[in-house]
């Protein structure tokens, strides 16, 4: 097997797709190519999440304030701060209002940081930004000790992608790198008319089909395969009691691929599935349990106009 294992892609590609149920991680959607793919899926108007999100920071960012209600100096916090594009909102509405606090944005990609704090500061030239790169929990290590209290952010839904398991273990490690006290703000798309979500996530444009194909054109790529596109398709199933969007790639046909890197050959069943995401929607109820299991009080849910997505505050 070549070297080039190394690379976490080529190791859980390998892992994933000679598993009995075939799997992908959805991390691996954000290439150039998906990243781009994905700006488009955010543009469309099917896919609420973003817009709704981007309404409740823009305009409740002066209710989120009074509420946390942090009189002395703090730091906002935030876990995959992405390009900022929608937390410059709150952290405007903060700095109009006088908060004395320090921005600290959490990226594993030092590019990603440095982008950031440029695009930050041409637009909020006074704020004070401090961005740190790592692990989220390595970082939430080395701010252990300080006294400042601390509110953070984890927005744009990104709980939803994980398992109840997975999210309450993550929500528990958050917690415990939190002092009593400390508020989290979290971003979480709600349940609603199975419609709408079902549009979201398979639209009529094939925006969605292409962001998933691409993990295929990804592998071909990086791992020097050949597998034929046209013998793979797109399916996205919403169940409305569970909450759970779940995409997948379909094998249109008895089929195999090679890669060169990975030196395996990968077989497929007409009709098998490779599972490429878990997008999760909530009840109040849920977001309530959750945050109890996780050790937080659910204190407020702030909501866009249509009821579709909230950004819910949570109290240790």
């Amino acid at each position: 097997m070549n070297t080039a294992l190394i690379n976490p892609f080529a190791e859980d590609i390998l892992e994933g797709l000679t598993a009995k149920e075939k799997h992908i991680s959805s991390k691996y959607f954000y290439d150039d190519n998906g990243s781009r793919i994905f700006m488009q899926i955010m543009q469309m108007p099917e896919y609420y999440p973003t817009a709704c999100e981007f309404e409740i920071l823009s305009q409740q960012s002066g209710a989120i304030f009074n509420k946390i209600n942090l009189q002395q100096k703090f730091n906002i916090i935030e876990f995959g701060s992405g390009d900022g594009t929608k937390t410059r909102q709150l952290l405007k509405t903060f700095l109009d209002k006088g908060a004395d606090f320090t921005y600290i944005p959490i990226d594993i990609s030092q590019e990603a940081n440095d982008a950031l704090k440029r695009n930050m500061k041409s637009v909020l030239p006074q704020l004070n930004i401090k961005p740190r790169t790592g692990d989220y929990f390595e970082v939430l290590d080395t701010l252990q000790g300080d006294k400042t209290p601390n509110f953070f952010l984890f927005l744009g839904g990104n709980i939803g992608n994980y398992k109840r398991e997975e999210a309450l273990d993550l929500l528990k490690k958050f917690n415990a790198g939190m002092k009593k006290g400390d508020m989290l703000l979290i971003g979480m798309d709600l349940k609603k008319n199975p419609r709408t979500v079902q549009r979201a996530y398979d639209d009529p444009h094939g925006i969605t089909r292409a962001f998933n194909m691409n993990l295929l054109q990804r592998i071909n790529r990086e791992l020097d395969a050949d597998i034929n596109l046209d013998q793979f398709d797109f399916y996205c199933d919403y169940n409305p009691k569970s909450g759970e969007v779940n995409s997948y790639l379909v094998s249109l046909k008895k089929q195999h691929f090679h890669s060169t890197v990975l030196n395996t050959t990968f077989h497929f069943e007409k009709d098998e599935l490779i599972w490429t995401e878990l997008s999760q929607k909530y009840s109040f109820e849920e977001i309530e349990s959750l945050a109890e299991a996780a050790g937080f009080n659910a204190s407020h849910n702030f909501l866009d106009c249509r009821h579709y997505f909230t950004d819910s505050l949570w109290i240790k």
